[in-house]
């Protein structure tokens, strides 16, 4: 018989205010038991609803039993058929939008906690020490993987299970992309990124790192050496910002730059590391987004007295996932709601003193749904401020398609694909992730690494 509890079970946690002072994982896992306990909560329905809200498909039900039996290498090993990285997955998807939506217990209580069960299982393997791949045969042929972040590594991981010769052009030192410069040190270990990248190196991906394609090499390059197909996963590294007056001003930053100097670089471990970082004591991010809260939840980490979310429209339009708002309030985070920048202040010295903001009110919905937010006259107000943190979104770098002619992309930078399986303009070119689509999830950056991969196996095969 199933455990018909309504309720998840709880995972535990460090303290709010024990870990909004250090970088360590703020969730710290099931144990065996725990894992055992909540798999017993699947009902094992046989359309499967979850696997249909995977983007990497991988089999929920199957997995799972295999937890409730107690034979967690099995279960990792169902997960590793269609998903490259099961640690990172379990610790970052937005579950709750996605395969736990449409799980059916979550109709008259909670979901199955699906992603937690996923990250125990995958985390027990590497606990483990036990090799996570056989490496195929070799087939001969070369393909090509522009960008080591979620899409990248998801097409090359599929790729090299098919026998190809898979190499990797990384333009930072550091593999990994967003989650290693993007999402911060508590929510995902950058030991566990590692792991999962080398558990690829291990099924035969070569990673050449320090290579912006564009510059040192174009992919028609790549193509004239004998690489049979590409696959652009270059992610929307291009910070946006608000064009308003004052940005320029020393204390501003892009969420970009702020993550990257901290998770990459490591600059909350300064002066250990090379790399400082300024907060004063009051700090603004702009924006309503996973990345605002990643930013936010980092500078009070670093010292700072008030942390403050500002953000133009109400708490129930923010994109942002309901774990990671919550984290935030429970870390002392403010919330600045229906609060939009106007100006930025700062003295004569060129460093920031305050924020110029004007109230907000929802007026009739927008092409996205959600209402558009409208200035309310007269409700300018100055928040002193020594930090600002522009989080509003990111695009993709223009570099590649500067130097690849014949690449048709979108007005704001964005590659155009035909279809699912990330068909560019460009014979024999695929795309998927950020640089497509925008700024959006690693998971859906992942399924469309996995879709170009399985296009790219048949367009090579019917070009023998």
């Amino acid at each position: 018989m199933p455990n018909m509890s309504l309720k998840k079970v709880s995972m535990p946690e460090q303290e709010p205010q024990v870990r909004n002072k250090n970088f360590e994982e703020v969730a710290l896992g099931y144990t065996p038991e725990m894992a055992m306990e909540e798999a017993t909560r699947c009902l094992h329905c046989k359309n499967a609803p979850c696997v249909n809200g995977c983007p990497v498909n991988v089999q929920i039900p199957d997995f799972i039993a295999k937890i409730a039996e107690g034979d967690f290498d099995t279960a990792y090993d169902v997960i590793a058929q269609t998903n490259s990285l099961p640690a990172v997955c379990g610790r970052v998807c937005p579950q709750e939008n996605q395969c736990e939506g449409k799980c059916v217990r979550g109709i008259k209580g909670e979901p199955v906690g699906i992603g937690r069960l996923e990250r125990f299982a995958a985390d027990y393997r590497m606990k483990q020490g036990k090799e996570t791949v056989q490496k195929p045969e070799p087939n001969g042929i070369k393909v090509a993987v522009v960008g080591g972040g979620p899409a990248g590594l998801t097409c090359a991981g599929d790729l090299a299970k098919l026998g190809y010769e898979v190499t990797v052009f990384e333009a930072f030192h550091t593999p990994g992309g967003v989650l290693m410069y993007g999402i911060p040190e508590f929510r995902l270990p950058k030991e566990i990124v590692q792991k999962e990248i080398n558990a690829l190196k291990n099924l035969g991906v070569t990673i050449q790192t320090n290579m912006v394609v564009g510059k040192v090499v174009s992919v028609d390059e790549l193509l004239a050496d004998g690489f049979r197909a590409v696959f652009i996963g270059s992610g929307a590294g291009l910070p946006s910002f608000m064009k308003m007056e004052g940005e320029n001003l020393n204390g501003v930053y892009s969420a970009n730059e702020f993550l990257t100097r901290i998770n990459l670089m490591k600059a909350y471990q300064f002066p250990e590391t090379d790399t400082p970082i300024k907060i004063g004591n009051k700090v603004a991010i702009v924006g309503g987004g996973n990345v605002a809260m990643d930013a936010a939840r980092s500078a009070k980490r670093l010292g700072a007295e008030e942390v403050s979310i500002v953000y133009r429209r109400s708490e129930e339009e923010m994109p942002a996932r309901l774990e990671e708002v919550h984290h935030a309030k429970e870390e002392g985070i403010q919330f600045k709601m229906l609060t939009n920048p106007v100006r930025i202040l700062g003295d004569e010295n060129g460093w920031v003193t305050g924020m110029e903001c004007v109230k907000m009110e929802l007026g009739e919905p927008d092409a996205s749904g959600r209402r558009r937010p409208v200035p309310v006259k007269g409700s300018e107000e100055v928040l002193p401020m020594d930090t600002v943190v522009i989080a509003i979104g990111q695009t993709p770098n223009p570099l590649i398609k500067a130097t690849t002619p014949g690449l048709e992309t979108q007005t704001w930078g964005g590659i155009i694909v035909k279809d699912e399986a990330g068909q560019t303009s460009k014979k024999g070119v695929y795309a998927g992730g950020d640089v497509v689509t925008g700024a959006a999830t690693v998971i859906l950056a992942m399924g469309a690494g996995k879709n170009a991969a399985a296009a790219m196996d048949a367009y090579i095969r019917g070009n023998q």
